[in-house]
């Protein structure tokens, strides 16, 4: 089985178990996610591969992080993830990529992630559930941050901090690649309470 087949496994099966324990129905979540409900039940399935987009939408709703959704394990004290194990989200053509390194779901999700954008790379993100907290520190580059409309310049060794329940967005506008290391910490997600 390739990689890429277990992480479509690991993620149907996630997937179900987080939406079965949040008691969510595939219409409940699929209005909180904004996603369709043909979509969930394709990823269920281990039909298709979401976009990091969809992935992230479905963590945000099930109030987990991105790591939940696509572990194979997660039932040890501690969990030592090696390079080959984290898990490149997205890529760009020109060389820019993002990858998740490690999350946890200690008191609400909170990731662990290094970004490369190579000069004019650009990464849009949809607003996250209120409560939602990036950090993040630029260790090479020139990061435009685009936080609800506002441009922010922040240059190699700045650290920022922002609420992410807003439209943001990151870009390199530089002529040089931009690293930065960034954590985002969501909110848990509260269970539907049951009908009595």
């Amino acid at each position: 089985m390739s990689d890429l087949d277990q992480l479509t496994q690991s993620l149907a099966r996630n997937l179900r178990r987080w939406r079965g324990e949040r008691g969510f129905t595939l219409d409940a979540l699929a209005a909180r996610a904004g996603v369709s409900r043909g979509m969930i039940i394709q990823i269920e399935q281990a039909r298709t591969n979401p976009s990091v987009g969809t992935t992230v939408k479905l963590a945000d709703a099930l109030g987990i992080s991105i790591t939940t959704l696509l572990d194979e394990e997660q039932t040890t004290r501690v969990r030592l993830v090696t390079p080959e194990q984290a898990v490149r989200m997205w890529s760009t053509g020109a060389g820019g990529h993002a990858t998740l390194h490690v999350g946890t779901e200690s008191a609400g999700p909170l990731e662990l992630w290094s970004w490369l954008l190579m000069p004019g790379d650009s990464r849009a993100s949809d607003p996250h559930p209120p409560g939602t907290v990036e950090l993040l520190r630029v260790t090479r580059g020139e990061l435009t941050l685009l936080v609800d409309g506002t441009a922010h310049r922040v240059p190699a060794g700045t650290s920022v901090t922002f609420e992410g329940d807003v439209r943001h967005a990151y870009a390199n506008e530089g002529t040089e690649p931009m690293e930065m290391t960034m954590a985002v910490s969501v909110p848990p997600a509260r269970p539907v309470p049951h009908a009595r």
